[in-house]
């Protein structure tokens, strides 16, 4: 065997990461923790009350592989609603264990080993592991800093184009940095992804958390349908993260290549979740709109308090994050910053540096998170306003 393509070899270097680092030194010094994107916000009380009534109705075993049909039909109704995206619940809708389950057997459905995947640099750092268990090469794309925000590069996305790229990864809303791409962007993008014939994955999670802008989903361009898995899941939209149902619409023939490689992960899971969010799923627009009023003011509260206290916070346009650059509290590297923080201030924070891939990538940037109470972020700011 090959050692390069071996089990040890694809699992090497995946050891503890940062983020099991930083919630243990939460534990340890009791400080607030904005690191990790875990909210502190409820779910919908007729959601929980459903799967509640579920489980007591006995739908505790396993669902279809693809998918509760009720939950399926759900999805394709969304997609119609939002975005004007019809889809055959039947055959171009699947159910998985999270997006991050998703997005694994999308990349083992389409790639081989020695193919190439490119991902907006930072990134979700379940792309990179990912794309090694396919045996293929995650590629960074870097994100441009232009004032306080990130912007697309697209001759960086050009030059990273070989014969051996297959997929694109886009993931809009973004995650780490709060960035949504804008209409010309995602058009630049997709005329790349035409040209050279690449399959565009789409991680949409964040879809209903953006409060600057309008979120735009790729497949809904002209021509990117037929060449777009479109991901997302219930767990950030309605704070049932634990839950982990996500799905993937796109057309039958790669729908059908995802759930061949899905069916040798989980197989199938969370019946009486599944059944709740069929009924919940066509209300989310009244939900999420509360849930944006609130992130919204603690992302204007984490923003305003990082700049209280001398640190320089990126613009969030969506999601649970706010970047920060870190110098000038002295520190140029935002790994030891982020040690050192939970003892100066109370606070834990992540590196930035754990999502970027290219050795060149900022060293100086921290992501703080603001799904959380109120109470949380304000206290969190106090102690960073009373630590400088």
């Amino acid at each position: 065997m090959n050692s390069e393509w071996s089990p040890a070899a694809r699992v090497r270097g995946m050891g503890a990461s940062v983020f099991t680092e930083m919630t243990e030194l939460a534990r340890e010094t009791g400080a607030v923790n904005l690191g990790q994107g875990v909210p502190e916000l409820a779910a919908p009380e007729g959601l929980l009350k459903d799967v509640a009534a579920a489980v007591l109705a006995g739908s505790n075993q396993y669902p279809p592989a693809v998918g509760f049909p009720a939950l399926r039909e759900a999805v394709a109704a969304h997609q119609s609603r939002r975005y004007g995206l019809e889809y055959d619940p039947r055959d171009e809708v699947l159910v998985t264990t999270g997006a991050t389950e998703a997005i694994a057997a999308t990349l083992l459905a389409l790639c081989d080993p020695g193919d190439e995947v490119l991902a907006f640099d930072p990134c979700y750092d379940a792309y990179p592991a990912v794309a090694r268990f396919a045996g293929a090469t995650l590629v960074p794309v870097p994100l441009a800093l232009e004032d306080d925000t990130f912007a697309l590069d697209l001759d960086a996305l050009r030059a990273a184009v070989t014969p051996r790229t297959r997929v694109l990864i886009l993931n809009t809303p973004h995650n780490p940095t709060g960035k949504v791409f804008t209409a010309d962007e995602l058009a630049a993008v997709a005329g790349v992804c035409e040209e050279y014939g690449l399959t565009v994955v789409t991680d949409e999670v964040y879809e209903h958390l953006v409060y600057d802008g309008a979120h735009r989903s790729m497949a809904a361009l002209p021509g990117m349908r037929e060449r777009t898995l479109t991901i997302s899941s219930a767990g950030k939209t309605f704070n049932v993260t634990g839950w982990k149902v996500g799905w993937v619409c796109g057309p039958a023939p790669l729908v059908a290549a995802v759930g061949a490689a899905k069916q040798f992960l989980t197989y199938a899971s969370g019946t009486p979740y599944q059944e709740a969010l069929a009924r919940t799923l066509g209300g989310v627009e009244a939900w999420a709109e509360e849930l944006r009023r609130t992130l919204r003011r603690n992302r204007d509260l984490l923003s305003e308090g990082l700049t209280r206290a001398g640190l320089r916070p990126y613009r969030a346009e969506a999601g649970y994050f706010v970047q920060a650059d870190v110098r000038a509290w002295g520190y140029p590297d935002g790994v030891r910053f982020c040690r050192e923080l939970p003892l100066r201030a109370g606070v834990v924070a992540i590196p930035t540096s754990a999502f970027y891939l290219r050795p060149d990538a900022p060293s100086s940037l921290v992501r703080f998170s603001f799904c959380k109470r109120e109470e949380s972020v304000r206290t969190a700011v106090e102690k960073l306003i009373q630590a400088i």
